[in-house]
């Protein structure tokens, strides 16, 4: 039996909650008020997926080991799929127009079409589209 789980949180540590919460209502994601302090907010990806972004000092009580600096190395890339290539476009094009940067020119592969933005915390997201349809069934 495979392990099934009903929902995904992720949690990012930031470092100023109301301007994260600001920056990705800027990028068009809504918050669940519920769990949402001055330590943390909980940001709908979708039905099932949520990044928690909690505040760094919250972040360290989870956790005995130091916060990644960003500036110089990565954890994650957070990989989101969205269903057209104006998406990817839109949603890359609102980050940086609220103060994130893209690190990449957008890349295209074939069925797959994709660009990434880092937030104001130097997070990576990837945002790519995938026609199914059109990918090699052997791989």
């Amino acid at each position: 039996m495979s392990m099934q789980a009903e929902r995904i949180f992720v949690n990012l540590p930031v470092k100023d909650l109301q301007k994260s919460i600001d920056f990705f209502s800027a990028v068009g994601f809504e918050f669940n008020p519920q769990f949402t302090d001055e330590n943390a907010t909980c940001m709908i990806i979708s039905e099932t997926i949520f990044a928690m972004l909690l505040t760094e000092p919250f972040f360290q009580t989870f956790t005995k080991k130091e916060i990644t600096d960003t500036s110089r190395s990565i954890e994650a890339i957070t990989a989101l799929q969205v269903d057209s290539r104006e998406k990817v476009d839109e949603i890359i094009s609102k980050a940086v127009g609220a103060g994130g940067t893209s690190p990449q020119e957008p890349a295209e592969q074939g069925f797959m079409y994709g660009s990434s933005f880092e937030d104001l915390d130097g997070h990576l997201w990837e945002v790519m589209y995938m026609d199914e349809s059109a990918a090699d069934p052997e791989g």
